[in-house]
């Protein structure tokens, strides 16, 4: 696949960036997410930060009641006109996750840190989650191991739980699971 210079594409609004300018955007190798008009670009995953998403979804795949599916990015949630993100895992019952996109929060969205997305996950991402109604964010550091989560209580995030290494967390939103990340990047 040949991949258009800058010169070649269509120049972006001076506002915010539309979901229409999202879609219209080439295929990179990188994921492209709208924050609130905001245009996130950010590099390929390390194979780390990959290990730590796929034995992650299969645990919750494997604990996924009848009904519900978790995936991983890429895979569009589309919170509002200006904000479509891309969560590294999620959860969602079945008939959402086999359309494009899903529109509206996922009763869970998983961010795994990298260096170049912690402020955007700790932060900003954690805020749009929460404004949107997620009932469930969960950041996992690859690096520490660790995992903290948070459960939306009266329109407001409280901190779930938290662990790191070898430490076992036990959750009940979206549905019961027990998470030790030491696991989540341990070698086989």
């Amino acid at each position: 696949m040949t991949v258009p210079r800058s010169d070649e594409l269509p120049p972006l609004n001076p506002g915010p960036i539309t979901r229409a300018e999202l879609d219209a955007m080439p295929d990179d190798g990188r994921r492209h997410e709208l924050l609130d008009g905001m245009l996130l670009v950010t590099p390929a995953p390390t194979g780390m930060h990959q290990v730590a998403v796929i034995r992650l979804a299969r645990l919750l795949g494997d604990s996924c009641p009848p009904g519900l599916e978790a995936i991983v990015a890429p895979f569009d949630v589309a919170l509002a006109k200006d904000t479509v993100l891309q969560p590294d895992v999620l959860v969602a019952p079945w008939e959402d996750v086999i359309k494009r996109e899903l529109t509206g929060p996922p009763l869970l969205a998983v961010e795994v840190l990298s260096p170049s997305t912690r402020r955007y996950d700790l932060l900003l991402k954690r805020s749009r989650y929460e404004a949107a109604g997620t009932p469930s964010y969960w950041v996992v550091d690859p690096d520490e191991p660790s995992i903290i989560a948070w459960e939306l209580r009266d329109g407001a995030y409280a901190e779930a739980g938290r662990a790191g290494g070898g430490d076992a967390l036990e959750l009940t939103l979206p549905y019961p699971v027990r998470i030790i990340p030491a696991e989540l990047v341990a070698p086989r």
